[in-house]
């Protein structure tokens, strides 16, 4: 995990450099998505770290300190801090609960994709530059959606 978080960390920091003070949430969730596919882009066919990870996630003890490590990156908390200036208007258990959605859609999104190049199966998405904006538009779609109240 150290040895991808390297790379990840170097990406994102050069994407919230360029986005620092934006209020488009798009540039953020951009900032979230972006460094990981470009990462998997860079590692070829096959790799497994969206695999493995999706899997770790699963795990309640392996999750924590995926989860310790991924608040260890300075730039992972510009990005949360960004996302937090676009979206003043969600209540927390509303936040917190999209966050959970949208960690979930990025790694088993990521993980699927992964997994289908390795088969050699088809993708919905050409690139994982393409698959990126996918993402980003369906994570977007996600944190803007109407809240509704409870009855």
């Amino acid at each position: 995990m150290r040895r991808h978080a390297e790379p990840i960390e170097r990406l994102r920091q050069e994407m919230v450099t360029r986005c620092t003070g934006s209020t488009d949430i798009r540039d953020w969730v951009g900032c979230l998505i972006r460094p990981f596919t470009e990462h998997l882009a860079a590692l070829g066919n096959p790799t497994w770290y969206a695999r493995f990870g999706a899997q770790v996630m699963t795990d309640p003890g392996f999750r924590r300190i995926m989860t310790e490590e991924s608040l260890g990156s300075p730039s992972l908390n510009e990005v949360v801090a960004g996302l937090d200036r676009c979206l003043p208007d969600l209540p927390p258990e509303v936040r917190a609960e999209r966050g959970d959605m949208a960690r979930q859609l990025m790694v088993h999104m990521c993980a699927e994709r992964e997994r289908a190049l390795a088969e050699g199966t088809p993708t919905p998405r050409a690139t994982w530059r393409d698959a990126s904006n996918g993402l980003v538009d369906a994570i977007t779609g996600l944190w803007l959606a109407p809240v509704t109240g409870s009855d």
